[in-house]
């Protein structure tokens, strides 16, 4: 009978009991679970081995955990990488998010949370969890079309409260959101999306340039990734889709 592989996990943190006390419970999880003490090793450890997902500690000696996650992405770009941090370090936090880590935690660690947060991220890495916004029912499905076809899950939503209604109940990682719609505009979607998932990436869609140009603006200002324009380019949508999916997180001009 053929073996399962197990799901591999890295812990980087200068804290050995901390790293070797999170290791012994996710391998009681069922992960195989391998530590090291610094981002040097780290660095090294990924070069010659797969891993699945990495527990990065923020503030470590030589190189903090953002910079060691930095260097990581440039030989191996689609490991998952989760921060860790007991320190109130704001700035590398919101780095870390813009270069593409997944989430960051803060201990003591909430058990329960991270290996909810673990399962969603690997899960995601097969195919992202996409919501489109819109009244255009031809847009909606053409759409969930491409990017199903593309391996993504994707939900549609023809109005705000269906689309808030859905974000309530799936951790969506990009949502597409029509800027022109009745009842809620996108602006008023976005906001009360990214109030329930504030990891989300929004992508504004709207076919009147002019007419809707303060309320993108607006969302861009509020850290939509971008906009884009009707009749909609499918290469475009595909390629933002993909840089998001890369980790890219800083909003494009548009």
């Amino acid at each position: 009978m053929k073996m399962v592989e197990k799901t591999r996990l890295l812990i980087v943190d200068d804290n050995v009991d901390f790293a070797y006390n999170l290791a012994d419970v996710l391998e009681l999880k069922g992960y195989d679970a391998s530590v090291c003490q610094d981002g040097h090793r780290a660095i090294d450890m990924v070069k010659k081995e797969r891993f699945d997902l990495i527990l990065m500690d923020i503030k470590m000696p030589g190189i903090n955990g953002v910079e060691t996650y930095k260097r990581i992405k440039e030989t191996s770009s689609g490991t998952v990488t989760i921060m860790m941090t007991a320190y109130a370090v704001e700035n590398l936090v919101e780095e870390a998010l813009d270069v593409g880590a997944y989430d960051v935690f803060y201990k003591p660690l909430d058990i329960s949370r991270l290996l909810i947060a673990i399962e969603e991220s690997l899960r995601e890495e097969k195919g992202r969890l996409i919501l489109i916004v819109d009244d255009d029912k031809g847009i909606l499905h053409n759409l969930r079309d491409i990017l199903q076809v593309k391996g993504h899950t994707v939900f549609i939503a023809d109005s705000g409260q269906r689309a808030i209604e859905l974000a309530r109940n799936n951790q969506f990682r990009i949502v597409f959101i029509d800027v022109k719609i009745p009842l809620l505009n996108g602006l008023e979607i976005y906001k009360a999306i990214k109030e329930i998932n504030p990891r989300v990436c929004a992508v504004m869609i709207t076919g009147y340039r002019q007419e809707v140009k303060d309320m993108v603006e607006e969302a861009l200002d509020s850290s939509a990734y971008t906009c884009l324009y009707k009749p909609l380019d499918m290469d475009d949508v595909l390629n933002v889709v993909d840089e998001i999916c890369r980790g890219n997180r800083k909003r494009l001009k548009v």
